[in-house]
């Protein structure tokens, strides 16, 4: 099956068949630079790094573009509160995106453009419209006329003549209908400017994305992509001032993620239930918020919760163990000559299901059946003399980091991975290392003295702690539930 994926502005699925044989051109809206990034951050970026990563695995050549808008009205406020340029607050909180990205497994991004370092492809993109009679100057300031793009909201898929009847125009604005969007913004005192032809002033929100886009992609690329909350105004002007500068098809694939719910009611601070990035990494390891934001269609809405990241955790764990088990097992196994098509067999199900527009939930079913059948290998009687068996794991294991690698997970080593999740549950329960080794040692006296009453209650205490015991040739180990 080749590759489908759902485009927003055909509002279903079709088949992806980029503009170039072979290479792709993707842009996806980065975040506006004044704050700590949050949940709905990590989920936009990781859904797009994974679309980077399997167009990349299929073959594609890909170009990913992602910007920093480092001129906003945001920006310019917290700035002033903070009595510091605005220079210097987005250069702050681009080092922390970049730092916060870095620590999800993000890959980088093939171009990373900064708004205020294409000020002048924007005022030459503003300067085309006007001469096309798609925008117009307006004492300082300058508009997109909406009326004058005969497919706006195509993408949105809304009603104009509705939403002009409730629309006003505000106080201070100089637009001719209240749906048109401001280009350029004449400068107010303090605020950063350029000079234009219109005036000291800076760009628009809308018109940054469109001309950073054509910069490095062309006049039409192949993928946008962003949240859901994008699609209006965001993508909808970006079509209309793009198609109307060049009267071509602006972008052929309109991709978007669902939201971030904060146990099952919407993100917002007014509400309390606001989590930047960085206070979630505290409590979670990067790869567990990865997992559970992948175990998800990416499409679909997710529900950010402390149960929803414990179950993320320990199906997460069950990979680990798995993958620590398996390769214990081939450092002890000789390698053989017989070629085994296990992993050929998984790497298909992986690839029918990313075929699928991305998806990454379907595709994570078909690693736990993977792991599920190393399970079942490993438990073959007299493994070691069984080539064909020591042949259809490695080959398993071996695909199994393949694929792992494209949804950026299990990049860990197995046993420091384990070792560091025992460790945080711990700490989760206030026992030390040192107290559960001193229930082992009990247990342990305990069993020699046989007093098999005390040994079991110790190893039942712990077991409603959410510690257990294991019990093998070398001794006893413990792990948390």
């Amino acid at each position: 099956m080749s590759l489908r994926v759902y485009n927003t502005l055909q509002g279903k699925k079709v088949e992806f068949q980029p503009l170039h044989p072979g290479k792709v051109g993707m842009y996806v809206c980065g975040v506006t630079v004044y704050d700590y990034c949050h949940i709905g951050h990590a989920r936009a970026n990781i859904v797009f790094d994974i679309i980077f990563r399997y167009l990349k695995y299929s073959g594609y050549d890909v170009t990913y573009v992602r910007n920093y808008t480092d001129v906003d009205d945001k920006i310019i406020q917290r700035a002033n509160e903070r009595e510091i340029t605005c220079k210097q607050l987005s250069e702050e909180f681009i080092q922390a995106f970049d730092e916060d990205m870095a620590r999800l497994g993000l890959q980088l991004p093939t171009v990373q453009p900064k708004a205020t370092e294409h000020i002048d492809h924007i005022i030459a993109l503003v300067e085309r419209l006007i001469a096309n009679g798609k925008a117009y100057a307006s004492d300082g300031d300058v508009y997109f006329a909406v009326d004058s793009f005969d497919d706006y909201l195509k993408l949105s898929k809304r009603n104009l003549d509705e939403m002009q009847a409730g629309a006003r125009i505000a106080p201070g604005e100089k637009k001719r209908n209240p749906m048109d969007f401001a280009l350029w913004k004449m400068a107010k005192p303090g605020e950063p400017s350029w000079k234009s032809p219109w005036g000291e002033g800076r760009p628009g929100w809308h018109i940054e994305c469109s001309a950073m886009g054509m910069e490095y992609l062309g006049e039409s690329f192949d993928i946008h992509g962003g949240g859901k909350d994008l699609i209006f105004p965001h993508h909808e002007n970006e079509i209309a001032q793009s198609e109307a500068a060049t009267d071509k098809p602006f972008v052929k694939y309109w991709l978007h993620n669902g939201f971030v719910n904060v146990n099952k009611e919407k993100m917002s601070k007014s509400l309390g239930n606001f989590f930047t990035i960085r206070d979630i990494l505290k409590s979670y390891d990067a790869e567990i918020i990865r997992f559970f934001i992948l175990s998800a269609h990416y499409r679909s809405p997710i529900d950010f919760s402390d149960q929803n990241l414990k179950e993320a955790r320990l199906g997460l764990t069950r990979f680990y163990e798995g993958l620590h088990a398996a390769a214990e097992m081939l450092a002890q196994c000789p390698d053989s000559d017989i070629q085994a098509d296990d992993g050929d067999e998984l790497e298909a199900k992986f690839r029918e299901a990313m075929d699928d527009d991305f998806n990454t939930a379907l595709a994570i079913g078909h690693l736990f059946e993977g792991v599920r059948t190393m399970n079942r290998l490993m438990a073959t009687k007299k493994i070691r003399k069984k080539p064909e068996v020591i042949a259809s794991l490695r080959a398993l294991y071996t695909t199994f980091l393949k694929l792992g690698a494209v949804l950026g997970l299990f990049v860990s080593d197995p046993q420091q991975w384990l070792k560091q999740q025992n460790l945080a549950g711990l700490a989760e329960l206030n026992i030390s290392v040192e107290q559960v080794e001193g229930w082992i040692e009990e247990r342990l006296q305990a069993r020699k003295d046989k007093d098999f009453a005390r040994s079991d209650e110790i190893r039942d205490e712990l077991a409603a702690k959410g510690i257990l015991l294991l019990d093998c040739a070398a001794g006893t180990t413990w792990k948390i539930k």
